[in-house]
């Protein structure tokens, strides 16, 4: 494993909360994304406890994008989620929202939806129905409570009035501001009921087998895609974030789960098979 230790300072544009002075960066994970033809970066923090007095491992490959802020697209369907829920625009995992009409591209989206469903299928309409509820005022205040990437909500002018601002507009994260929510959201340490951190998590579910659990949720803002979530041991989670290009679309899109899987397979934060 080829690893070299780096001293980082931290970025101009980045919040002072997230000191990265212990990040470690792995340039053999290139291998993954050279094998794939994909441009981006993963952040991976590993605490199993695994590593002596130091009880915790966080790598970085491509620093410099894993400090660059970008639209969150679907990822934001996590925080959004507490959002809705704390302010009541969703009382629990089976209310139904009812589908619109509207024929869209991906056909699990042209049905009712709960929030469970709107969460596997990332159907965006859904989402928009909560963030037209909340507006820009209550969404501000909310991504400045939970110190979100950039906080801000705000459409261009420009964009076409239908979109989403967590996929259109203003609002951006790093790769390191998502393991830094992520983590809080783990510890049930975010500004919301026990209870709507709970079923958030559970709704985030992945995989999940005797010893382990992932949770995960992907984005896609059309230019470039995420994957972000943790896997649960019981000796501690290992959090990742992985950001790409697509400079091919649709056809890049599984490139997101294929190179974080060989990475974290080659942590043994996943079964090799």
């Amino acid at each position: 494993m080829s690893t070299r230790f780096i001293a980082l300072l931290i970025c101009s544009f980045m919040p002072a909360s997230l000191a990265l002075a212990n990040v470690v960066e792995h340039v053999g994970w290139q291998q993954a994304f050279e094998k794939y033809d994909a441009v981006g970066t993963i952040v991976v923090l590993d605490q199993r406890g695994k590593y002596g007095s130091n009880q915790q491992k966080e790598w970085v490959y491509n620093l410099e994008r894993a400090s660059q802020r970008f639209s969150p697209a679907s990822t934001f369907k996590i925080p959004h989620s507490l959002f809705a829920l704390d302010a009541q625009l969703v009382k629990d995992e089976f209310q139904v929202f009812k589908w619109d009409g509207v024929k869209r591209s991906f056909a699990p989206h042209n049905q009712d939806q709960n929030l469970r469903s709107a969460m596997r299928n990332s159907a965006v309409w859904v989402y928009d129905i909560f963030a037209k509820q909340l507006g820009e005022q209550k969404a501000r205040q909310y991504l400045t409570q939970i110190n979100y990437g950039n906080a801000d909500p705000r459409m261009d002018s420009q964009v076409a009035e239908n979109s989403s601002y967590w996929i259109d507009g203003n609002l951006a994260i790093s790769a390191f501001e998502q393991i830094e929510f992520l983590k809080a959201l783990y510890r049930n340490q975010l500004p919301f009921t026990l209870d709507a951190q709970l079923l958030v998590k559970d709704i985030m579910i992945t995989e999940a087998k005797t010893d382990w659990i992932l949770r995960a949720k992907t984005g896609w803002q059309g230019k470039y895609g995420w994957w972000v979530g943790w896997i649960e041991w019981p000796t501690g989670p290992v959090f990742f974030a992985l950001n790409i290009d697509t400079p091919n679309r649709l056809q890049d899109l599984y490139k997101r789960q294929a190179i974080t899987r060989e990475i974290l397979k080659s942590i043994e934060a996943l079964p090799a098979s």
